[in-house]
């Protein structure tokens, strides 16, 4: 079983930046896709961002294209979303999960996916 822990998150002005991380607690670490999701109240969860057990490809919404950056560093088992020109709609709960890189980017993630607890982060306009 792979816990996944975010941190992160916070309150930030409308073109600021924020990075999150996502720790997990398995050696398997390395084995999984990892994506970034969101959820803002009322909303459905979205897909923002994923990459691969290698790190070697990436895919990203096309709200968030150019402004997010997803990487992981495997000796750490943890995955970033660097956040930059952050804007009032970006405000969510962003959860990590860990599945299949390829159900990650068509935001379809398996019955066996792994999710985060979530973490706040709210742009202020």
């Amino acid at each position: 079983q792979v816990q996944l822990v975010e941190s992160g998150g916070g309150l930030v002005q409308a073109g600021g930046s924020l990075r999150l991380s996502c720790a997990a607690s398995d050696r398997t670490f390395s084995k999984y896709g990892m994506g970034w999701f969101r959820q803002a109240p009322g909303k459905e969860r979205e897909f923002v961002a994923a990459i691969s057990s290698s790190g070697g490809s990436t895919y990203y919404a096309d709200s968030v294209k150019e402004r997010f950056t997803i990487s992981r560093d495997n000796a750490k088992n943890t995955v970033y979303l660097q956040m930059n020109s952050l804007k009032p709609e970006d405000t969510a709960v962003y959860y990590c999960a860990a599945d299949s890189y390829l159900r990650l980017r068509i935001a379809s993630p398996s019955q066996s996916v792994y999710w985060g607890q979530g973490t706040q982060v709210t742009v202020s306009s």
